[in-house]
């Protein structure tokens, strides 16, 4: 059975901890090393710098997510903003290349943590989860980021567990004696820190099942943004207090490590933590990326076979498929790394060409139901493209 059009079952509640279980990732777990080991006791500094920065590119996408509540929100914002078609179809395939080779280096991530705890052959550990985490998200939108946001809650709380033995440790001299601040360091790691808030634009492809597109979405986006921060800031601050930043820097689970070295046990568990969040992280993306697609077929004919969705379940069932089988079978054969890299890059773009609709947006319309100045997206505009040269010159 199928049908035409996407149903609004979600509240600012579900939203929000889809948007903070999207940033909140498996990167995390490895990110606060490399932050530290260029910010040194100054990393939490870096994180918030990088909020900041996203922030003006947050406003754009609120404004624009309750004007425009569709689920190629990227897409739609373009079409609509810029009337330029052809450039509205590359941001919704950027959108989707990046959400499934995004999926694909969670998964692997994953994976590996997985099968060091409960022992199976990688491929089929790969092939399992994929096919596992399709199906939550065929089965309905609400099932799906009831389930995210259970994931979400595993997640944080094992982040609070860390942070609260990083703060009860025994602090590091530089803790105690904190150096001048290096700036060259800690913009560095802003720089790099920037990508751990990627995923917030995600969100917005969910307004068209948001029951309150107009007024969640704006909240939804900022809440997450601002939990996130906090989040990252709190994580960051233990593990300089508890480790050396020399030591965070060459780590490969510098979590763990600060649970280690505060407690004296193992930290085991964080794997199944990871692990969770990893899980969280390819759902998400499954979402996004299928709804992307729907939205693509409601704008042109020839996706149109991608905007049938099921009459139970609501959801856009070959879609869907579609993306788990891509994700998969990019998990089990591309570096991810590479795949990291380019996941960054491309949403970099698409933020720059975003901030753009809205400038043009507003020339047409200049207030909607959540409207900020005008000076915002290009605020924006300007914070994707020098993080974007960044990136590509090798500043990180």
């Amino acid at each position: 059975m199928v049908a035409e059009g996407l149903r609004q079952r979600l509240g600012l509640g579900l939203l929000t901890a889809y948007g903070v279980g999207i940033m909140v990732g498996a990167g995390i777990y490895v990110l606060v090393g490399v932050v530290a080991g260029q910010a040194g006791v100054w990393a939490a500094v870096s994180f918030l710098l990088a909020a900041i920065v996203v922030v003006p590119t947050a406003l754009t996408f609120s404004e624009l997510s309750s004007r425009i509540p569709e689920a190629a929100g990227d897409s739609s914002y373009v079409e609509i903003g810029l009337n330029q078609h052809w450039l509205a179809i590359f941001v919704g395939w950027v959108n989707i290349a990046a959400g499934t080779v995004a999926a694909a280096a969670v998964l692997r991530g994953g994976v590996g943590y997985l099968i060091s705890v409960v022992p199976m052959p990688f491929v089929w550990a790969v092939i399992g989860l994929g096919a596992a985490l399709t199906l939550i998200a065929i089965a309905g939108v609400l099932e799906s980021l009831a389930f995210a946001a259970a994931l979400t809650v595993v997640e944080v709380c094992g982040l609070l567990v860390v942070s609260w033995a990083g703060f009860t440790a025994e602090p590091v001299t530089e803790w105690l004696a904190p150096p001048a601040p290096e700036w060259n360091g800690i913009i560095a790691a802003t720089i790099f820190a920037i990508f751990a808030f990627i995923g917030f634009d995600d969100l917005v492809n969910m307004a068209e099942e948001a029951r309150r597109p107009m007024r969640d979405m704006p909240r939804a986006i900022l809440l997450s943004l601002a939990i996130t921060a906090l989040l990252y800031a709190l994580v960051s601050l233990a593990a300089v207090r508890a480790v050396p930043r020399d030591v965070l820097a060459v780590s490969e689970r510098p979590l763990a490590l600060v649970w280690e070295t505060a407690t004296g046990r193992s930290a085991a568990f964080l794997s199944l933590v990871a692990v969770a969040a990893a899980l969280n992280g390819v759902l998400a993306q499954i979402v996004m990326a299928s709804r992307v697609l729907y939205g693509l077929g409601k704008r042109s004919p020839g996706y149109a076979v991608f905007r049938k969705t099921h009459a139970e379940f609501g959801t856009p069932v070959f879609g869907t498929i579609v993306i788990g089988v891509a994700l998969t079978a990019a998990a089990l054969t591309l570096p991810v790394a590479v795949l990291a890299e380019f996941t960054s890059q491309a949403l970099l773009v698409v933020f720059a060409i975003v901030n753009l609709a809205l400038i043009g947006l507003k020339r047409k319309a200049p207030a909607g139901h959540f409207s900020v100045p005008v000076l915002v997206p290009w605020a924006g505009l300007i914070a994707s493209l020098a993080a974007l040269g960044a990136s590509l010159g090798g500043w990180r």
